[in-house]
């Protein structure tokens, strides 16, 4: 049987600065998703990427008196780059400013919908958030202020293209409501309902080649536009498996991939899903599965943002504490629905609670055991299934859990189902007492020399089964955890420590 394929996205940044741990966290959701996946046994693709052409850049590359095309290639670069600090195993990364496959397919994904009767050009006049790259209505902000960066939106006059939403809002509405097009969490579902409701206008697709400095996609057939950012930057999802090129590639990835599913913050739902779709829709494309939506990471209340100026460097986090102990508060501690503040002292306090103090001890402890009591050599006469029942029920039933969560879009759901088999192995280290057995052991006590095995063998395999349910979350300790836990020439190797502990007054360089 053919493995089901799933093809996982991130959203693509701006370049007008460098990376900041907001996006870090939708960066560790996929991730931990592909892993995931891959472990039972599908195909998986994980897609990632930058935004070059976007008006934010240009103006930022002004600011800083840095030609456009150097401070794209510098910022996009350092996105690249996080797949060392936060162990991400993309499959793929496109930028769209310098990728040969991007433009083709922009330009097919036009002419497409332009076929469809869905792109027409007018005259138009509204509020554009630089921030957004989108114009508003009055109605839509807040004492005349954009909601998402809380700044005025620049009057804006001009003649562009633009894209027949409205032709598709019922389509929308059937396809989101039957779940067909599935956003999760409830809420963010409610939230695009909502807005579909209250009515889609047609929205702009294009700016004027001078507005955009000359950065950009040309409109088809018409070199005084360029292709809205929006629009452009949308297209990565099919334009980085060769949409356009004649590529099969996209045929495997987009035509015929069982799941198709984009991770987004909260803040780009209503481009994710509700403008994507539609474009599909007029192009005659399928549509994505499920469009997965986290909340955002802020600092003493406020929003992590390029924008805003309150950014923490996920580089630097990692560099001073660990990849692992990064990883594991991004999934630990952030819910699947709220804003979440961030402090290094969260960090550091989770990671010495849960890495030195608790996983870590439990593996060093039970490793030390298997040395002191039996040589270092797990007893292999003992059948699993005799072992502590608690501990075995906790262990059997973790993947499932971890599998219900995780297709939840749960992260801290599922982490909490594998962190149990922890706290079960330390109950039954307290219940069995091993070294009490082995000194009934020494006294000549056969029951108590196998109980001991027994106790053993448990212990030793329900750590063997957390390396396996934590490698998607925390990939670089499970693969410690999994070293010391594999026989070399028989033997265990010596127990040694797997987490450093962090010190509190610790900061990021």
């Amino acid at each position: 049987m053919t493995a089901r394929r799933r093809y996982i996205t991130t959203t693509i940044p701006y370049v007008n600065a460098r990376p900041h741990l907001g996006f870090a966290l939708e960066l560790v959701q996929a991730d931990t998703l592909a892993r995931h996946h891959r472990r039972r046994g599908e195909q998986v693709r994980l897609l990632g990427g930058t935004d070059d052409n976007s008006l934010k850049n240009v103006l930022a590359a002004e600011a800083a008196g840095v030609d456009v095309r150097s401070f794209v290639d510098r910022n996009a670069d350092a996105f690249a780059a996080l797949r060392g600090p936060l162990a991400l195993s993309l499959d793929d990364f496109i930028r769209t400013s310098s990728d040969p496959r991007h433009r083709v397919g922009v330009e097919r994904l036009w002419r497409r919908c332009a076929a469809s009767g869905d792109l027409y050009r007018k005259e138009y006049e509204g509020l554009y958030c630089v921030g957004c790259e989108q114009f508003y209505t009055p109605d839509e902000l807040v004492g005349g202020r954009c909601r998402e960066h809380g700044t005025e939106p620049q009057p804006v006059a001009e003649e562009n293209w633009f894209f027949r939403l409205s032709r598709h809002a019922d389509r929308l509405r059937q396809l989101i409501s039957s779940g067909d097009l599935r956003i999760e969490p409830a809420v963010r579902r409610n939230e695009v309902l909502a807005l579909i409701e209250r009515g889609l206008h047609d929205f702009s697709v294009s700016r004027s080649h001078s507005r955009a400095h000359g950065w950009g996609i040309p409109v088809p057939d018409d070199p005084s536009q360029v292709v809205y950012v929006w629009w452009d930057a949308l297209g990565n999802y099919v334009t980085s498996l060769g949409y356009g090129t004649g590529d099969n590639t996209y045929d495997q990835w987009w035509e015929t991939s069982e799941r198709r599913v984009h991770l987004v913050g909260k803040g780009v739902v209503r481009f994710h899903a509700v403008y994507w779709p539609a474009m599909l829709l007029s192009a005659g494309l399928p549509l994505p599965t499920d469009v997965l939506v986290h909340d955002y990471l802020t600092v003493d209340g406020r929003k992590i943002s390029k924008s805003a100026g309150t950014t923490v460097d996920p580089a630097a986090l990692a560099a001073t504490y660990g990849t692992d102990a990064l990883r594991w508060w991004l999934l630990r501690d952030v819910p699947r629905v709220g804003d979440t503040d961030f402090t290094p002292d969260r960090l550091t306090t989770r990671a010495d609670a849960d890495f030195a103090g608790g996983l870590g001890n439990l593996v060093h402890r039970i490793v030390t055991m298997v040395h002191r009591f039996r040589g270092g050599v797990v007893p292999a006469s003992v059948p699993v299934s005799s072992g502590e029942p608690a501990l075995v029920d906790v262990c059997r039933e973790a993947p499932g859990l971890v599998d219900v969560a995780l297709a939840d879009f749960d992260f801290r759901r599922a982490v909490h189902a594998v962190w149990e088999i922890v706290e079960e192995a330390n109950r039954c280290i307290d219940a069995t007492r091993p070294w009490e057995l082995a000194r009934e052991e020494r006294r000549g006590n056969g029951a108590a020399a196998r109980q001991l095995d027994t106790v053993l063998v448990t212990l030793v395999t329900a750590c063997r089964v957390l390396a396996d349910e934590l490698s998607p979350f925390i990939p670089d300790a499970a693969a410690r955890i999994a070293g010391q836990l594999t026989p070399v020439g028989g033997l265990l190797p010596p127990a040694q420590p797997l987490f450093p502990r962090l010190h509190e007054d610790a900061q990021p360089a």
